[in-house]
Parts: structure tokens; sequence; C-alpha cells
């Protein structure tokens, strides 16, 4: 019996080109997003009955700071990454990953984010590349939402 449309939409992976970045709510464009994870810290505990029952693993969160990387195309009068990056306050920063018909599917919800380092496109009078910009950014409290 084959799948309903639903059923179909729900079991097919997600582009990742159609992503959107929000900062702090407002709309940003970038053309890459990398570095994102959560991971849980781990502890292996060995007890007397070891031997018997095996090994347990303890397990738990720590928010610690991930280099996450933006990237984007260097464009004129845009100074909100410089902003961000002069800026010492945290930021909620957020990734959607958006289905066939743009809507939000999936999120990365980020609730401390810092601008750590900027770095400035590569410039090579040989080639036609886009001038991209390079924003490195500290993550802490990485979520994961499904919307």
């Amino acid at each position: 019996m084959a799948d309903s449309l639903l059923e179909q939409r729900a079991s097919y992976p997600l582009a990742a080109y159609n992503f959107r970045v929000l900062l702090d709510a407002k709309a940003m464009s970038f053309a890459r997003v990398s570095g994102l994870q959560r991971e849980h810290q781990y502890v292996t505990y060995r007890h007397g009955l070891s031997c018997v029952e095996g090994e347990l693993l303890a397990k738990y969160r720590v928010d610690k700071y991930v280099p996450v990387t933006l990237e984007r195309g260097s464009t004129l009068g845009a100074r909100a990454l410089y902003d961000w990056l002069e800026d010492r306050k945290p930021r909620v920063l957020q990734i959607d990953l958006c289905d066939a018909s743009g809507r939000p599917a999936l999120a990365w919800r980020i609730t401390r984010a810092f601008a750590v380092k900027l770095t400035g496109p590569s410039f090579d009078a040989r080639t036609n590349e886009v001038a991209i910009d390079s924003l490195e950014v500290m993550a802490a409290g990485i979520s994961i939402v499904h919307l």
C-alpha cells in the first residue's frame, strides 16, 4: 500500500540549502552555517559488580561553548556583522531548516551566542569569485526544536 502524501513528506529528508538565520528574531542572510553541535558529557562508572553487570554510563548536559561559523557575501552598507562583533552582549541565534514550501520545520536555537572573530574575504584578481565574510560565533545553550 502506498504511503499518503503527508507520510511521504514526513519521511523525506529536508534540503540543506533551504534555511534561514534569525539574530534576535531578525532575519539575516547567510550562504553557509557550520559547526552546529549538541553533545552530552558522560562518565563511565565502574562499581563492585561491573564484571557481572557491566559498566554504567552516567550522561549529563553541560552547556559548553562551541564554535559556529556563519558565512555570507560581502555587501555594501551591511554593518550588522561588524556591530555584533563589537557588541559584548550575548545574542539569541536561531537557524531554521525549512521545508519545500519555505516554512520552518526544524530549528537550532542558541540562547547565548558571542561573535568572536570576523574574517574578511580573500582577494585574488585572477578569479571572479564572490567576496565572502566569515563570522565565528561561540555558542552555548544549543537546543533542537521541532516546529
